[in-house]
């Protein structure tokens, strides 16, 4: 008799416990369910029970960065089109950009890899030329068209300027100058003695001319090459100079042809500098934050894209700003993207890819700098 009372209460506890058990799934159910309703409503109540470890999970929010209409975010699916084969020489990217605006095919070069155009989708990458001086570092590079003829123009600093077709035929070799070519003594003084250096930076073209920042020297200066008979050599026309005063730099680093004038990115000094194409000092950019190395000067949709070399205060990384000519539009800042290695910036270049419904989306082609990281941002509607 005992034994059988004693079978009957334990059935009776195990159905009681069973039957709290099951309640209790249940609650807990519908609170979790309660909890992923509040959650997307945008309230989230605590539990009773105390936190469950899918409560701690959070909803990462897609980064972005800049002001106004100029908000970019880090576009990893074409920055991931960068050639698999050119990875082990990516560190190495020194270079810029520059492109055909007639077909969108952007031009840039990787040291060691070679000189490559990318397709107006930015999803394909290729190499150009077979000659060997297209894989030594290109520092600056432009595309023109002169006399109807569609040409690149590479700086490659410490060594020579190329001009060449864009199957990569070399049209002329520029070497360091002999201190004879040009109608400004200080230039001609450098290059005449035996302790001067070929710093040659970034390139440009102007109406028949290519225009040379030569600021990693003490001859800080913006020298011309001009054309004749098919030969590429240098002009009369050179100015600059170390120094303060206007139409002098400290380190003329980026040179931009825009409009009828020669934009010169001023690094050490922080500036941007508008000279007429004969060299006249025009004017300098306001409102460029003060201590910003402005390495390059960039220009799509109204507005001008310039790049700091490295980062200001507690930045992320060195910012890139969008400037009217007049005033600061807008300072992007790539670090707050997680850009992985991406703190100082050599290059920026805005480009637009034509989507499918015929709008144009814009995106910056990023020349990372000190571990060359080539990264592409897009701008969000």
């Amino acid at each position: 008799m005992i034994k059988r009372t004693t079978l009957a209460v334990l059935l009776i506890g195990s159905f009681l416990g069973f039957s709290f058990a099951a309640n209790a799934q249940n609650t807990h159910d519908k609170q979790d369910h309660t909890h992923h309703a509040h959650e997307h409503s945008g309230i989230v109540h605590s539990h009773e029970h105390g936190p469950m470890p899918s409560d701690h999970i959070p909803t990462q929010a897609k980064l972005v960065t800049g002001q106004g209409e100029f908000i970019f975010s880090w576009d990893e699916e074409l920055t991931a089109a960068f050639p698999k084969e050119a990875h082990e020489f990516e560190p190495g990217m020194h270079g810029g950009f520059n492109e055909d605006p007639e077909t969108g095919i952007v031009y840039t070069g990787i040291p060691g890899y070679g000189l490559c155009s990318i397709s107006p989708d930015l999803t394909k990458w290729k190499t150009i030329g077979t000659d060997a001086r297209l894989k030594d570092n290109i520092h600056g590079i432009v595309f023109f068209v002169h006399k109807g003829v569609k040409y690149l123009a590479v700086a490659q600093e410490g060594k020579r300027v190329l001009v060449l077709t864009l199957d990569g035929t070399i049209v002329s070799e520029i070497l360091k100058p002999s201190g004879t070519e040009f109608k400004f003594a200080a230039a001609n003084e450098f290059f005449a003695s035996k302790d001067s250096n070929f710093g040659v930076t970034d390139v440009t073209y102007l109406k028949g001319t290519i225009y040379v920042a030569h600021g990693y020297s003490k001859g800080d200066f913006v020298m011309t090459i001009k054309e004749k008979g098919g030969v590429w050599s240098w002009g009369k026309l050179a100015w600059g100079g170390k120094g303060d005063a206007p139409g002098q730099f400290k380190t003329a680093h980026g040179v931009y042809a825009h409009g009828k004038h020669i934009l010169v990115a001023n690094r050490a000094a922080g500036q941007v500098v508008k000279f007429t194409k004969k060299g006249k000092f025009v004017e300098t950019f306001d409102d460029i934050p003060e201590g910003s190395l402005v390495c390059n000067v960039s220009y799509k949709s109204e507005h001008y894209f310039l790049n700091a070399l490295s980062a200001l205060g507690e930045q992320k990384s060195a910012p890139i700003y969008v400037h009217t000519g007049e005033k600061l539009a807008s300072t992007v800042i790539p670090g707050d993207l997680d850009i992985p290695v991406l703190t100082n910036i050599h290059q920026v270049w805005p480009h637009f890819v034509e989507t499918g419904n015929g709008s144009k989306q814009l995106y910056l082609l990023v020349h990372g700098w000190n571990k060359g990281k080539f990264a592409v941002l897009k701008m969000e509607k």
